[in-house]
């Protein structure tokens, strides 16, 4: 398993320090876009729309390994 880390961009970074252990950097990509999808659900019962934001993925050495805009999120996947 490898550690990876996901930090929220928006006008600043929300830092992951905890980090979640992923067997594959596919199931890195698809933890990813279901974060981002519970944080949207979130955002809209707050009435807030945080669409604009990115989650940058890490690995332990906190090299950015995939990137991952919100709105890239809710779209339907090919």
């Amino acid at each position: 398993m490898n550690r990876r880390t996901f930090h929220n961009h928006l006008d600043g970074v929300r830092e992951d320090l905890e980090g979640t252990e992923l067997p594959s950097l596919e199931q890195t990509w698809e933890e990813a876009i279901e974060d981002a999808r519970a944080l949207m659900s979130d955002a809209i019962l707050l009435g807030q729309e945080i669409s604009s934001r990115r989650l940058e993925i890490c690995n332990e050495a906190g090299d950015v390994l995939l990137t991952l805009a919100f709105a890239d999120a809710i779209k339907p996947a090919p």
